[in-house]
């Protein structure tokens, strides 16, 4: 069982800068690619950042600049650091990553989402 766990949201004044932390466990022969999604009230949940298990990273135009997607595949952890918030930036953030397993099976898993809010 795969299980993705999300860290490290909170309540931060607009400016200022947290550091989402996503946690891989369980039968994980390799994550191809983890990828940090987030949902605003009302609003569809929408790609943040990505990265593939090589290193190649992509962003949305709303954060490119002021956010750094990365991962260490030792650990099988991913980061997503966000400077320069904006209250716009409030949401739920997801992680969210394509892992083969041990019986080389491919899944896209989810974690549970950590809140992030951004006051003005």
């Amino acid at each position: 069982q795969v299980q993705l766990v999300e860290s490290g949201g909170g309540l931060v004044q607009a400016g200022g800068s947290l550091r989402l932390s996503c946690a891989a466990s369980g039968s994980i022969f390799s994550i191809r690619a983890m990828d940090w999604y987030r949902q605003a009230p009302g609003k569809q949940r929408e790609l943040v950042a990505s990265i593939t298990s090589g290193g190649s990273v992509n962003y949305a135009d709303s954060v490119r600049g002021r956010f750094t997607i990365s991962r260490d595949n030792a650990n099988k952890s991913g980061y997503l650091q966000m400077n320069s918030l904006k209250p716009a930036d409030t949401a739920v953030y997801y992680c969210n990553a394509r892992i083969m397993s041990f019986s080389a099976q491919e899944g896209t898993y989810w974690g549970r989402g950590t809140q992030v809010t951004v006051s003005s």
